[in-house]
């Protein structure tokens, strides 16, 4: 080889190598931003649903991202505070994001204005029901069911499939009481609606128990109840508190059912409680990890190719979850940029609003959106663990039971 071969060899070698960082360089990308509690109140559930996300995404962009747009995303961690959730807010519109994916309901509806006057897309693990009416919180969407609807629909399930197994069934009113952290606005988010759907079926409502998302301890809450003998309590607090307060209430004899928020039935609820959650009852608005359902293979692919340290049995529902609100992002913004319009409103009207019974699997029912109307879906699946596994108990849809209440009363709270 010639020496003038050579240097034409590495010069060509040069251009080439040039010409594909430019390439690389110039490649055009989709910023998305994130805002997780993988530290504070709600981090029992926020660790897996974070690690959830960063896995889904970065699976996306394997798959060729937005039409072959990149998405870069970048997230913080909030520690689960309004202030700090409002101020990386900020960072984010800074950045340029077009879209972001949040977490919690105080911080999600405090922003929700912002949100609305920035035309940012903001889709949140904040299932809220006060974020559905498409007139009013404009720019919020997520894939699940909201709250209200899933405590509506988990008081059913029990109606339907409990009470009439109790041995006062037909001689008294059933009895319901609510267990949550008061001044948390998740956990508040569906009480006016559990207890609107409490009189609609003939419940007697006993006192509220204040149940911190920190409780360790809830037997001064339990002795309570115990004062007013309620046959279901509903409990709204993340698993962590959940878990103490059933523990409790099995030791001290309660002889209630537990009816339970999504965020406060998981995997580690057995885990944690033991014997004391048989038979409770909860939301499911996807599968359980590992579950066979459609698309569960890719996320658990995903899960040991980005996180190979973590095993596959301290996974939770939570990471399906997280993987329900990157999927409907993706659909809606290759949507939108098909459209030729990949903007904030673009993703929102030329993605979102499109949906019409969009399936993304993973044991989520299908998700519609509409201008006026943001709620994914008409119901949900309720699930008991029985000792050995998770089990279905009821799939209720409340616009097919109540038509005229879902469609004329029951959006937006």
């Amino acid at each position: 080889m010639t020496q003038k071969f050579k240097t034409g060899l590495f010069s060509l070698l040069a251009l080439v190598l040039l010409l594909t960082m430019s390439q690389v360089v110039g490649a055009e990308k989709v910023k998305v931003g994130g805002i997780m509690d993988t530290s504070g109140a709600t981090s029992d559930v926020g660790k897996d649903y974070a690690i959830g996300m960063d896995e889904a995404i970065k699976w996306i962009n394997e798959q060729g991202g937005v039409n072959g747009k990149e998405i870069k995303y970048t997230w913080f961690d909030y520690g689960y505070r309004i202030p700090e959730a409002i101020t990386k807010y900020k960072l984010l519109k800074r950045l340029g994001v077009v879209a972001i994916l949040g977490w919690g309901t105080g911080d999600t509806e405090a922003l929700s204005p912002t949100i609305n006057k920035d035309k940012i897309p903001y889709v949140s693990a904040s299932y809220s029901a006060h974020l559905t009416d498409g007139t009013k919180t404009k720019y919020n969407f997520f894939f699940s069911s909201d709250y209200s609807t899933n405590a509506r629909a988990a008081l059913t399930a029990w109606f339907d499939k409990k009470w009439p197994q109790h041995p006062d069934y037909g001689k008294r009113k059933p009895r319901m009481a609510c267990a949550y952290m008061h001044a948390s606005p998740y956990c508040s988010a569906p009480i006016a609606a559990i207890k609107d759907h409490a009189e609609l079926l003939g419940f007697e409502v006993g006192p509220d128990q204040d149940v911190s998302l920190f409780a360790l301890d809830a037997k001064s809450q339990i002795m309570s109840l115990k004062k007013f003998k309620p046959d279901v309590v509903w409990h709204g607090n993340t698993v962590m508190s959940v878990a103490a307060t059933i523990k409790d209430a099995y030791a001290l004899g309660l002889g209630a059912d537990w009816i339970i928020d999504n965020w406060g039935f998981d995997e580690n609820l057995p885990r944690m409680a033991g014997e004391a959650a048989i038979g409770a009852m909860g939301v499911t608005p996807c599968a359980f990890f590992g579950q066979d359902y459609k698309n569960m293979d890719i996320v658990i692919e995903a899960a040991k190719k980005y996180n190979p340290g973590i095993p596959l049995e301290k996974r939770t529902i939570h990471t399906i979850q997280a993987w329900g609100d990157a999927l409907i992002l993706w659909e809606a913004m290759k949507r939108a940029d098909a459209a030729g319009d990949l903007t904030g409103p673009g993703i929102k009207k030329k993605g979102f609003e499109t949906f019409r019974s969009f399936d993304i699997g993973l044991g989520a029912l299908p998700i519609s959106f509409t201008a006026e109307d943001h709620r994914p879906a008409t119901g949900c699946l309720i699930q008991e663990w029985t000792g050995e596994k998770f089990q279905p108990v009821e799939q209720v849809d409340l616009k097919e039971r109540w038509p005229e209440k879902w469609d004329k009363d029951w959006l937006g709270w």
